[in-house]
């Protein structure tokens, strides 16, 4: 299934990293303070600076999140997006 956002919005592949301490205890979501990471997957038509395959950080509480073909992704303004991932 193909999705294509409307004017400013940035449709985003998003994954929930489960992330573990030392210890081997995994932190929920709910405790994490850092910004969440997605790999654009489409771009609205006002869309300026984010081009589809851009990696990106926004906040944890940005944008709605959608479920299609069981993978999820979140819809966000691109005025919410903190910045662009360069290099590995």
């Amino acid at each position: 299934m193909k999705f294509k956002p409307l004017k400013d919005r940035v449709f985003v592949k998003y994954t929930e990293e489960a992330d573990k301490t030392a210890g081997g205890l995994y932190i929920p979501d709910s405790a994490k303070e850092k910004p969440q990471k997605g790999v654009v997957a489409s771009v609205g038509s006002e869309v300026k600076e984010i081009k589809v395959g851009n990696t990106i950080l926004f906040d944890k509480y940005s944008g709605s999140k959608v479920n299609l073909d069981n993978n999820e992704y979140l819809i966000i303004k691109e005025e919410d997006i903190l910045g662009i991932v360069e290099g590995k």
